[in-house]
């Protein structure tokens, strides 16, 4: 007779320690949404690049995750775990990364540490969600999930901020491959926040042992296990994945794709909207810069007018750090906010409504003309968002065997990384030839389709909780 898995109901503090690991990995993943790309433009990028150059996150959530996922699910150790060792490790190599990005002298050099933060990020990234399912009982699991809507708020947040003080206060002064002196600063400081966020809620957070009968075949399985075991678990992981899970993809299709758009997009709508400043302006002003520093003569007029350009591009990249803080700071305090109005409307009404919410919010970013003004769709997005690292989770949760947790929170994963693998395939043509290479238009159109991911929300039908 199989023993039934008792998980002991946790503290809010406890709850809070298991969590605080998420806040690093987030710190990360926050200066991936806002200054990768802009580092990618300091270094001579076109905008029609981004989509191709962004094509590590896709493309290492898509392998790492589910595989970090399938052999989590068969590890077990008595001092370190079953989820914990994946975060740490992929915490170093995270800080390892952040450290040294900034030092990029060309594009390729940043794209490649691009692939190896995103492969950090993402090992210690899979076990997490795992993790709330191993420690928690579903009627905590809400507040679990929404939990790490706080710490993604709240790393995100600290990251786009540090780069908005920085440049304010920073700025100015340029280092090697043309990368700002501030922009060091806040990789610095997520290099430190990545590894020790991790390593304080190893620390503070015991696993629950498995039981003899779950060690049994946890054994088994190492015993008969080979290099092909966690592909071929995925694939039937996959057909046999619940009716819910397949609604839920179609939901991540639109939503992921949006948020991708947003990232990649934002600070060039911008440099336009609010400064006046084109790509062919910022590329005229750069060439003038180098002819200048080439010996080539260039007009004091000229030379005055490119500097002017650049501070604004600069200007820019800042503003997205403050816009991008901004929705992070409102996604910490309503994460938590929305636990009861998930239970009094269902997580799954209140994850239309945000979704609804947000789109509608996006749209009107490219009307708005002012650089305050421009924060206040920010709070659309910041509930949105809020929703979105949580809610979902709560609502597919129950449907999945405890046995095969790790490796379905990777095809989750999946679900977000193909939209954005699909988006960095296809946006570039769809932005030259159906968007003008207008960066106005591509964030209204991402509004639009945040707005078809929450008509897609009223398809799903959660189920009820599934034992082994």
């Amino acid at each position: 007779m199989k023993v039934k898995r008792i998980i002991p109901h946790l503290s809010f503090w406890q709850i809070w320690n298991m969590n605080v690991g998420f806040f690093g990995i987030q710190y990360s993943f926050g200066l991936q949404q806002t200054a990768v790309n802009p580092i990618y433009s300091f270094l001579g990028a076109h905008a029609e690049q981004l989509p191709i150059l962004n094509l590590a996150g896709p493309i290492t959530g898509l392998l790492i995750q589910p595989l970090i996922g399938a052999i989590s699910d068969k590890t077990w150790s008595p001092k370190w775990g079953r989820r914990k060792p994946f975060f740490l490790l992929g915490a170093l190599f995270c800080s390892i990364a952040l450290f040294l990005f900034p030092f990029s002298s060309t594009i390729w050099m940043a794209a490649g540490l691009l692939w190896i933060l995103d492969a950090a990020n993402n090992t210690a990234m899979e076990p997490y969600r795992a993790f709330i399912g191993d420690k928690l009982p579903e009627d905590q699991q809400t507040f679990g999930f929404q939990m790490q809507s706080l710490f993604v708020g709240a790393g995100i947040t600290l990251a786009n901020l540090s780069l908005f003080v920085f440049q304010k206060y920073l700025g100015g002064n340029s280092a090697n491959g043309g990368i700002p002196v501030w922009v060091y600063y806040s990789f610095f400081l997520g290099s430190f926040c990545s590894i020790a966020s991790v390593a304080w809620s190893v620390y503070k957070t015991p696993e629950i042992p498995p039981t003899d009968e779950e060690l049994k075949e946890l054994r088994k399985a190492k015993e008969s296990s080979t290099f092909f075991t966690p592909f071929i678990e995925i694939i039937i992981a996959i057909r046999e994945m619940p009716k819910i899970l397949w609604q839920l993809a179609s939901v991540y299709l639109f939503q992921w794709y949006a948020l991708f758009v947003y990232w990649q997009f934002i600070t060039p709508m911008l440099k336009w909207s609010l400064y006046g400043v084109s790509e062919a302006d910022e590329m005229k002003a750069s060439q003038f810069l180098e002819n200048a520093k080439s010996g080539i003569s260039v007009a004091v007029s000229d030379l005055t007018w490119a500097k002017s350009v650049l501070y604004q591009v600069e200007v820019a990249v800042g503003q997205t750090g403050l816009m991008n803080g901004s929705y992070n700071i409102v996604t910490m305090f309503c994460a938590l906010l929305l636990v009861p109005f998930a239970k009094k409307f269902s997580s799954k009404n209140t994850y239309i409504f945000c979704l609804f919410l947000t789109g509608l919010g996006i749209m009107t970013l490219p009307f708005i003309k002012n650089e305050y003004g421009i924060l206040i769709p920010m709070v659309a997005l910041g509930i949105g968002w809020a929703s979105m690292m949580g809610l979902p989770y709560s609502i597919v949760s129950p449907s999945i065997p405890h046995s095969k947790r790790g490796i379905y929170m990777g095809v989750i994963n999946m679900m977000i990384v193909i939209p954005m693998l699909i988006q960095t395939l296809s946006f570039g043509f769809i932005f030259n030839n159906f968007l003008g290479a207008d960066p106005s238009s591509a964030i209204v159109l991402a509004g639009v389709l945040f707005l078809a991911a929450g008509g897609c929300v009223f398809f799903m039908k959660p189920g009820r909780h599934v034992n082994d």
